[in-house]
């Protein structure tokens, strides 16, 4: 599956929720349409996802991540990501290029005045749903094609904690979480 075709099984799986912004609701029905392909499609997806985890893991995200959450642990950021790859491509690649556009979302609006935690762990187990409900097996096989490697170096890495900082870097988002 190259990564276009997974853009499009997610915004497949968007246009048949109730509620695209809601990560979950995505990730089921994205797990669903992909439990009803070809095995190796899902193998594929794994690999897609994997490639745009690694895309997405910058420190600038992890910063805007850290801001809108209140805080993000390792596998908080992991389930960040997660539930913005649910957004869809444009929000993605939007997020990963600019990441105090975030600010600008309506779900981060809500999320920040509601005090939610934005997360989508279950976007990040997709292909292993799937899998599951395809062959009733917990595992995915290993992949001789999946050789995601380490995920790549942070850069430019800062305290999240200083606020000054995080205003200089993330203007937007500091101004929407201080309200």
């Amino acid at each position: 599956m190259t990564t276009d075709e997974f853009w499009a099984l997610v915004e497949q799986a968007r246009s048949a929720v109730p509620d695209p912004a809601d990560a979950d609701e995505v990730a089921a029905e994205a797990a669903r349409i992909l439990a009803s392909r070809p095995e190796p499609e899902i193998l594929g997806a794994e690999r897609a996802l994997t490639e745009l985890m690694h895309a997405s893991y910058r420190t600038d995200l992890w910063a805007a991540a850290y801001t809108i959450n209140g805080g993000c642990s390792d596998d908080g950021f992991d389930y960040f990501r997660g539930w913005l790859i649910a957004q869809g491509r444009t929000a993605f690649e939007r997020a990963v290029a600019d990441p105090d556009s975030l600010a600008h979302v309506p779900a981060v609006q809500v999320a920040i005045s509601d005090e939610e935690y934005l997360e989508g762990e279950s976007m990040t187990a997709l292909a292993w749903t799937a899998w599951e409900l395809t062959t009733g097996d917990e595992n995915l096989p290993e992949d001789e094609e999946d050789e995601p490697g380490r995920l790549p170096d942070l850069l430019d890495w800062f305290d999240f904690d200083d606020a000054d900082e995080v205003a200089r870097r993330l203007p937007a988002l500091s101004v929407l979480v201080e309200g």
